[in-house]
């Protein structure tokens, strides 16, 4: 039953001018229906429920904003969670709004001036006698004739909320393409917010598209950002994952038709779920957490640059796996080869052999685990076999390659591509489907024997790995049983817990060390010195020493055995063990063969060995490395000490990022934390790290984009000899960038070298990487995808003021708050925690 809509009393003055504006009194709060006689105030605490209490709708103002809007969230969740917006670009500045319906059943919102629609729905197709506007329980708002509706059936809607999104995606929402009664096309896509605080239309729009194949598309501006693939019948071509991770969420529903495309999602669990599209252009499905008050990731995308639309250009595939990451297709070529080794890959790949379709000799070889290419110009024909489909291909010369439409169940549907393949993806084992791809029978039995020769090697691989490793884990498990028998007596709990790491005896490491001799040191940082060691007859390691005077020591070297011994990437220095006797405290990490990058940037000798291809595999080296550790590993960590000297390379030139004493494990939804201990590099901290102790994800992409600039420019941010006046390498690069003359701060031992192209992307990237506020910065996975897949310069927003400061000279010592602040631009700090 529906609530009786009742009025106030109100003093008969007040009437008087209400009445002038509408016929009858507004709505009370807890109603579920409008109707043409009592409109919606805005007075701050009055909304329409849902029927069922799930779903509220009024006036609110998103956090930081003090605008005005109309919108939907959740009625039961403390946290206020807005579904949907109706003036997202028409905000009303004062509590003075009034969302009202009229006899013809159209919505109308005002602001201050009544007379003035800032918002309408627009006239329903259909004439309406006794219309109403509902909230119904699924969060969708509607507009129906008052007597006869079925709230269950959406073509008795004149007008729903659930044909116009924002930026949520809900159960039972639909993203079609639909026809309307009066011909028209209705396209139903979702549209990012602008910012947290700013609902109105930002760059990023998820939407459908209906050529070829049709498929799920993410745009930035009118530029394909993402691409979700087509329906194969089992999940999206695209994203796999969702079919592992979040089916037990939605149940999705595809229909086509002559009238409309549509794919839907339906809950089909008793947990809250949404799926969103953020400001940056990132879809998650959340799941609230009613024992924790919060909101849980369950599944993202973009994870990685190989999700970014066509980032390895035409007849290529891409692999997060693998670096490089982008490949060509067998038997292909690149077909700009100086580009490609410069990890340019826009210009992509062609054949090593033509077809032959005339004599029929060609054949088909078998690509594994793939999101499909870009079906806009394939064709589909849901009724043919796989081996029709084959035959088909065949039979037509143009035909580049095939797959199966439909692979629930025996496969079916026939998928055919007479273009350039783009936009493909490997996956790892297990997901993704096959693709067919035609070659000349010159090319097809080698392709063949590589593939089969890189099987075999794996399972040899696995056959030799496998006892070995068996033998690696117990001898692990005897030497932390014996180290435990044999120092019971020392107290060491503190650095027992959380200990995954092989345990080395003192004796071998002095002995491989030389007793830690002066000859064998390699630099000294505020942890204490690194000595360089041999184990055996061939493997080098770097010992750190834990300095017994360090107050600070213990905690990092507890902080950094928790941490790195949990991780695992080709862009982090590898944690081979520790050491814990006779009151020493060691970490033995791989050998790194060229030291850090500081030496090699800012040294006279060695900055010369640096060429501009090194230089930007180590950026993208870096920016996954942190991607990892923000993102992809099964701990959220904000390292707080990147800069060059903790970027080491081995002997390819590949960076890994190191010491993870200052490092910080972020839990659940967390996103930043504070404190008062504030500890790093001056000229690599983020402005509101130094001055309010705050540090997230987005204090470690400022020291990213530091040290993107000083591997370009090949100087540091703050030189020792830098007086109060002169401006620091952002301020110079800043006033380059404005002034167009950035080429000028290119380091001039490679400047002659570099792909100009790549290097403005670089630069561009680095500077929206160090912008003052936090909220501007990207994320790593943006930035990784600014990096590889972006070849319009003009696509990347404009990057504002960094955080850039005018140094003082400033006393720095190891443990002691900030305390003396002035400006934003020109700030002295007292006392930080020297590295």
């Amino acid at each position: 039953m529906r609530r009786r809509i009742s009025c106030s009393s109100s003093s008969a003055l007040f009437s008087f001018f209400f009445l002038l504006s509408w016929p009858a009194c507004s709505v009370s709060s807890g109603e579920d229906t409008l109707s043409p006689d009592r409109p919606l105030l805005d007075d701050g605490a009055t909304a329409l429920v849902s029927s069922g209490g799930r779903f509220r709708l009024g006036f609110f103002s998103p956090n930081g904003s003090t605008n005005r809007y109309v919108g939907i969230w959740y009625n039961k969740i403390s946290i206020q969670t807005v579904v949907w917006v109706a003036n997202r670009r028409q905000p009303i500045a004062t509590l003075s709004g009034n969302l009202s319906l009229t006899n013809n059943g159209t919505l109308i919102i005002t602001g201050e001036d009544n007379s003035t629609a800032i918002w309408s729905s627009g006239s329903p197709a259909s004439g309406l006698r006794n219309p109403v506007a509902r909230i119904l329980d699924d969060g969708n708002f509607v507009v129906v004739e008052e007597a006869g509706s079925n709230d269950d059936d959406p073509n008795s809607f004149a007008w729903q909320s659930f044909d116009f999104p924002s930026d949520t995606f809900l159960p039972g929402m639909v993203l079609r393409q639909k026809q309307l009664r009066t011909g028209a096309i209705l396209n139903i896509n979702f549209t990012a917010w602008m910012s947290s605080t700013d609902p109105a239309p930002g760059q990023y729009t998820l939407g459908l598209n209906v050529q070829g194949d049709p498929q799920v598309f993410i745009w930035r501006g009118t530029q394909p950002f993402w691409r979700g693939g087509p329906w194969n019948g089992r999940w999206f071509s695209g994203i796999p994952e969702v079919a592992e991770n979040a089916s037990w969420l939605i149940n999705v529903n595809v229909e086509q038709n002559i009238n409309q495309i549509s794919y839907s999602a339906i809950n089909q669990s008793s947990v809250i779920v949404r799926e969103i599209m953020d400001s940056s252009g990132h879809i998650q499905i959340l799941v609230w957490i009613e024992a924790e008050q919060r909101w849980s990731v369950c599944w993202d995308i973009p994870k990685d640059p190989c999700d970014l639309m066509s980032s390895c250009g035409p007849n290529t595939y891409c692999s997060s796996n693998t670096s490089p990451q982008c490949a060509c297709l067998p038997a292909f070529h690149p077909r700009n080869q100086r580009n490609w080794d410069l990890w340019d890959w826009s210009d992509g790949c062609t054949r090593t052999t033509p077809l032959d379709c005339q004599n029929n000799t060609d054949g088909f070889f078998t690509l594994s685990g793939t999101k499909l290419p870009d079906t806009s110009r394939s064709t589909v024909n849901a009724n043919l076999s796989l081996v029709e489909c084959r035959a088909l291909c065949f039979s037509n010369c143009s035909c580049r390659a095939y797959a199966p439409s439909n692979i629930s169940g025996i496969e079916s549907g026939c998928l055919i591509w007479t273009d350039d393949l783009t936009d493909i993806k490997v996956y790892r084992s297990g997901l993704g489907q096959d693709l067919y791809v035609r070659l000349a029978a010159a090319d097809l039995a080698s392709a063949i024997s590589e593939a089969l020769r890189s099987h075999s090697n794996r399972n040899i691989l696995m056959i030799v790995l496998l006892p070995l490793a068996i033998l690696f884990l117990a001898s692990v498990a005897y030497s932390i049983w014996r180290w435990k028998k044999r120092s019971s007596h020392i107290d060491y709990e503190a650095e027992e817990k959380d200990m995954e790491l092989p345990l080395f005896d003192l004796n071998t490491i002095k002995d491989a060390t030389d007793g830690f001799s002066t000859y064998n040191k390699l630099g000294q940082g505020g942890f204490g010195p690194v000595y360089k060691g041999k184990l055996g007859e061939d493997q080098q390691i770097a010992v750190k020493r834990l300095s017994k005077t360090s107050s600070q020591g213990v905690d990092e070297f507890k902080n950094e055995i928790t941490l790195i011994a949990k991780l695992q990437h080709r862009n982090l220095v590898k944690l081979l063990g520790c050491c814990i006797q006779g009151g020493e405290r060691l970490l033995i990490y791989e050998y790194m063969f060229n030291g850090s990058l500081d030496t090699f940037l800012f040294g006279e000798a060695q900055t010369v060995l640096l060429d501009w291809r090194a230089r930007y595999n180590i950026i993208l080296g870096v920016a996954r490395g942190l991607l990892y550790l923000h993102h992809d590993s099964r701990l959220r960590i904000v390292h707080r000490d990147l800069k060059a000297s903790n970027i080491l390379l081995d002997k390819d030139m590949n960076p890994k990022i190191s010491d993870f004493g200052m490092a910080r494990i972020f839990g659940g939804e967390e996103s930043e934390s504070i404190t008062k201990r504030v500890v790093g590099t001056y000229g690599y901290m983020s402005p509101e790290y130094i001055i309010n102790g705050i540090f997230s994800i987005k204090s470690d992409v400022f020291s990213f984009g530091v040290i993107v600039l000083e591997i370009i420019s090949g100087k540091r941010n703050r030189d020792a000899d830098q007086s109060m006046e002169q401006l620091n390498l952002l301020g110079n690069l800043w006033i380059k960038w404005k002034e167009g003359k950035y080429i000028d701060l290119v380091d001039k031992n490679f400047s002659h070298l570099l792909s100009e192209n790549q290097i403005l992307r670089c630069i561009k990237v680095g500077l929206l990487c160090v912008q003052k506020k936090p909220e501007d910065r990207p994320t790593m996975s943006s930035v990784l995808a600014m990096l590889v897949s972006v070849d319009n310069i003009s696509l990347l927003p404009e990057p504002k003021q960094p955080g850039f400061f005018i140094a003082r000279p400033s006393s720095v010592s190891s443990d002691v708050n900030i305390r003396e602040l002035e400006s934003v631009n020109q700030v002295s700090i007292t006392e930080i925690a020297g590295r």
